[in-house]
């Protein structure tokens, strides 16, 4: 059974006058603007846990650029500004390192606890390193500034915390479609937009970095500018729409912020260094964008680069163990637990959570096992909500039909829906069953477990998947 692809709908609401306004835990002053360290329940040592552990995925699964003179010269400069980061924002804990990504978009994107990522496309379109250094100097106040883990912080509502903390990554120098694409090919949504409050703040702790190394601030400025530029200009969505501020607005912002700042007379600019970099690049074969890369390894399953990239990485088997009956407890974060099989391996993705044994996992979903998730619905009733999500499940799964009409049961003490779709499985070439369970949470998002099996191991399965749904504990405050 294949993943149900939904996009997510966003809604923003802002009032104009805020526009006007500096974000708070900023206040300008006397030789640079103040920040104040966001709000943050996590500790430094899950900051870097999240950088090493997601670090190992994206040089597996980003083309990085295997070229030794250009990763030495973007490190060179990464510790320049590591170096000049104010002391009240040092964390010796942090290990920041620094690869180049070879894709043509013009964007930068730092994981929790020092990680960063720079693509080929920003180096290419700088127009000296002080530009360069600009947005990697952004990129490291997000992470100084602990904006992964804070805005987790921030997002407190329990559905969001489905995955835990595991889900926070960093987000990206630009928002919108380049932003999106990175979201989409790795971790699917996982990288955070950022508020315009921490965009804000790195921008501003971004040129202080610069200014303390030896660089122009309004270097920084200007890429906005050619971020601008190659957007159409002003053809962009009002600022007050988008979670990162409007470029334009950005360029603006930080050139009054240099004007506080005590910025070097003789400002590093054009270097012999970049120049050769810069050059060296231009003459490799074009880039493919984020988008190109994202196509090729949807064509390409062996190189998926999707939240459940491990889990397409597996062979199917015609001998499936069957499922144990000894079980293990999965934590969902702090919306549910669950028990499930002992030989039943997991794969989280946004949100939801794959569970199948050794042999039933590949690049085209499960044959055997189950997968817990959350699925954003703007109906209100639960009757509506199941119908509107199992209809999507039979448009993603086209061989599959509805075999049974929708009962209602008792989940956890909540009101609940079972149905179940059956069709030929186009992975074993055998009819399978797939079992929904569906249940509304306060916030109006549908919960859902989906069993999935071959009919002719259904007196097996029906055992495991009556001993999960019987077993899940939903949080009371969900």
């Amino acid at each position: 059974m294949k993943r149900l692809d939904l996009r997510k709908q966003i809604a923003a609401i802002s009032l104009v006058w805020m526009m006007l306004m500096l974000p708070m835990g900023i206040l300008a002053q006397a030789g640079g603007t103040r920040i104040d360290m966001p709000k943050n329940k996590y500790n430094i040592k899950d900051d870097v846990q999240i950088g090493n552990e997601y670090s190992a995925k994206v040089d597996q699964e980003f083309p990085i650029l295997n070229d030794r003179e250009a990763a030495d010269y973007v490190a060179d400069v990464g510790r320049r500004l590591v170096n000049s980061i104010p002391r009240e924002f040092q964390h010796p804990e942090f290990n920041y390192r620094f690869k180049v990504v070879n894709a043509s978009d013009i964007n930068a994107f730092a994981l929790p606890g020092g990680p960063m990522y720079v693509n080929r496309g920003m180096i290419e379109a700088a127009k000296n390193e002080g530009e360069m250094a600009g947005v990697m100097a952004h990129e490291i106040s997000h992470v100084a500034l602990r904006h992964g883990t804070a805005q987790q912080t921030k997002q407190s509502s329990i559905g969001n915390q489905i995955l835990g903390i595991g889900a926070v990554l960093g987000g990206a120098i630009l928002g919108g479609q380049t932003g999106a694409q990175l979201g989409a090919m790795f971790a699917q949504g996982y990288f955070l937009r950022y508020s315009r409050q921490y965009e804000s703040q790195a921008d501003i702790l971004g040129a202080r970095i610069m200014a303390n190394a030896g660089y122009d601030p309004r270097d920084l400025a200007n890429m906005f500018q050619t971020i601008s530029q190659r957007s159409g200009g002003g053809g962009q969505a009002p600022e007050w729409l988008s979670s990162h501020p409007n470029p334009a607005n950005r360029y603006r912002d930080i050139n009054r912020e240099a004007q506080l700042l005590r910025v070097s007379n003789n400002p590093i600019k054009y270097t012999r260094e970049f120049g050769r970099i810069k050059e060296k690049f231009q003459s490799m074969p074009k880039a493919p964008s984020m988008a190109e890369i994202e196509k090729n390894s949807q064509r390409n399953p062996n190189s998926n680069t999707g939240t459940n990239s491990e889990m397409s990485r597996g062979r199917y088997s015609r001998n499936v163990p069957t499922p144990s009956t000894r079980a293990k407890t999965y934590q969902g974060g702090e919306l549910f637990r669950v028990d499930i099989p002992s030989n039943w391996e997991q794969f989280p993705g946004q949100n939801d959570i794959w569970f199948a044994p050794q042999g039933a996992y590949g690049n085209q979903g499960i044959t055997h096992g189950a997968t817990i998730g959350l699925y954003q619905t703007q109906q209100r009733s639960l009757d509506r909500a199941t119908d509107e999500y199992v209809k999507g499940i039979l448009q993603s799964n086209t061989y599959l039909r509805q075999t049974t009409d929708f009962s209602r049961f008792n989940l956890d003490g909540r009101e609940a829906y079972a149905t179940q779709l059956s069709g030929r499985s186009p992975v074993t070439g055998q009819t399978e069953y797939a079992m929904i369970y569906t249940t509304q949470l306060r916030d109006g998002s549908l919960m859902y477990i989906i069993g999935v099996a071959p009919t002719k191991d259904s007196y097996r399965y029906n055992r495991a998947f009556n001993d999960m749904v019987r077993s899940l504990q939903i949080s009371r405050q969900a």
